[in-house]
């Protein structure tokens, strides 16, 4: 008898247990399900480097994304660290399936060494904030730059 109910009293714990472990699954899966659900905001690069420029060059590059999710995306703003970057982006809502870009132009002047900018992108995407990068390296202006 003593065997019997100890048999039950296992297949109580391992069936609970698997319970459990199902529960756990359900949770971590939620939000994959809602960003697939919603707006999804995913770019072709992250990070695009200038390589080496003269001081007081003004570059620029554009960002390419695309709404990878189920719903209209929209860029509520674009931030940057410094007035030294100019943001400019896609202000309609990009339907999904589609593209949108987020150009970065990016002014030297007073600047000097490796530099790193970061882009910060808020949108109605369901996993938030995003961010890109430009990166460079400045050098000094000199007379023999100056004539090229």
């Amino acid at each position: 008898m003593k065997k019997i109910l100890l048999s039950f009293a296992f297949a109580a714990l391992v069936a609970g247990g698997a319970v459990a472990q199902e529960r756990a699954k359900t949770k971590v899966a939620a939000p994959q399900e809602q960003a697939v659900n919603g707006p999804a905001l995913s770019f072709e690069e992250s990070e695009f480097n200038f390589g080496d420029i003269v001081q007081g060059d003004v570059v620029e590059h554009t960002f390419k994304f695309k709404n990878t999710g189920t719903q209209p995306l929209v860029i509520e703003r674009v931030d940057v660290t410094c007035g030294c970057t100019t943001p400019s982006w896609t202000k309609e809502p990009v339907m999904p399936g589609k593209t949108g870009t987020v150009v970065a132009k990016f002014n030297s002047a007073g600047k000097l060494g490796q530099q790193k900018k970061p882009i910060t992108i808020h949108s109605n995407a369901a996993d938030g904030v995003k961010y890109v990068y430009i990166v460079t390296n400045i050098k000094e202006k000199t007379s023999a730059s100056a004539k090229q």
